[in-house]
């Protein structure tokens, strides 16, 4: 978790899958944790950036595919969840960071059934 906290600028804001909110590294990383312990501490994560919009010096909007592969420690067993992330980041000092980050999962808006992206 520690890495992840290092992808993001200290004010950064997070809303995860779920639609809950979150500001800052701390907040960020304190969010993850308990679920990477527990029902994600076997899965993995497969991205694939869509586009990279720079709208100003130092600033970009990127889109990203994310395929979480849920391993048998997730209370429903392996299965797969793809979401669509859209990120602000922000260049200081030549690094880049996250500064704000949104990740919607792919459903049916009729049924709510989860969607894969193939």
């Amino acid at each position: 978790m520690a890495a992840l906290g290092r992808l993001f600028d200290q004010e950064a804001t997070f809303v995860s899958r779920f639609g809950h909110y979150v500001r800052g590294i701390e907040e960020i990383v304190a969010l993850h944790v308990p679920i990477h312990e527990t029902i994600y501490r076997d899965s993995t994560l497969q991205n694939e950036l869509i586009d990279v919009d720079h709208v100003a010096a130092g600033v970009a909007v990127i889109h990203f595919w994310s395929r979480l592969m849920a391993g048998s420690a997730h209370p429903a067993g392996t299965h797969a969840v793809d979401t669509l992330i859209l990120a602000v980041l922000t260049r200081q000092d030549d690094t880049w960071r996250i500064r704000a980050l949104e990740n919607v999962t792919l459903t049916n808006p009729r049924t709510g059934e989860a969607v894969l992206r193939y």
